[in-house]
């Protein structure tokens, strides 16, 4: 595990978008104004068109020294050597996928509002879980809520780091850092704005003054 890169900050997750160059082309403003890490996540799309946008995505985020996580799909993940997978609570076991993958790939892992998924995510060898949705989303309007003192609550305990997700806006944002978020995943008020590149920016420049957390194991993320 201490070869892995820590996550924190923007954490982008790709919308949902069938035009490929497009899709590149909303991602490359998301890398250059501060994106480090990205999400291929496209629930609609064929397998054909996920493995051409996912390799696709895999060239452009190395080209930013970014890093890029498979949605759900560690097979996937697998095919194009992405750096990870990120799984729900019905996308496979973390076990198998750290079998499919190897042990320098990084696999995180949704718990919602959850906790005891945390500790069972992380017993199996999750890198890192996120927790949501905080906010009314848009993407998943039907998502369990979380509330932001669950944030507190596991960042006491767990030893990995912690993602928040779920309706994040540029102006709820600082509450989730004030929590304990390592890192916001962001849908919406990065790719479906005007302007991508500058959404992107704002975000980033939140963690600018952020102190990464101590966890109680070292060598993780």
């Amino acid at each position: 595990m201490s070869q892995k890169i820590r996550i924190s900050g923007l954490y982008a997750v790709t919308p949902d978008e069938p035009d490929t160059a497009l899709l590149l082309h909303k991602v490359r403003l998301a890398l250059a104004g501060g994106a480090r890490w990205l999400q291929y996540r496209n629930k609609f799309a064929d397998r054909a068109l996920r493995h051409e946008q996912a390799a696709a995505l895999k060239s452009l985020v190395q080209a930013h020294a970014a890093r890029l996580i498979i949605n759900d799909d560690f097979a996937l993940a697998r095919e194009i050597d992405a750096d990870g997978v990120h799984l729900g609570c019905e996308d496979g076991s973390i076990s198998v996928a750290r079998d499919v993958l190897g042990p320098g790939k990084i696999i995180g892992a949704s718990c919602y509002n959850r906790p005891p998924l945390a500790f069972e995510a992380v017993a199996q060898g999750a890198d890192y879980v996120a927790f949501g949705a905080f906010f009314p989303s848009s993407i998943k309007p039907a998502a369990a809520r979380a509330e932001i003192e669950l944030l507190r609550t596991v960042r006491a305990v767990l030893p990995v780091p912690v993602v928040a997700i779920g309706g994040i806006t540029i102006d709820n944002a600082t509450s989730l850092l004030a929590a304990g978020a390592d890192a916001l995943a962001v849908i919406s008020a990065v790719f479906a704005v005007p302007d991508v590149g500058q959404a992107a920016r704002q975000f980033s420049n939140l963690f600018q003054q952020d102190t990464p957390h101590d966890f109680a194991q070292s060598g993780t993320l």
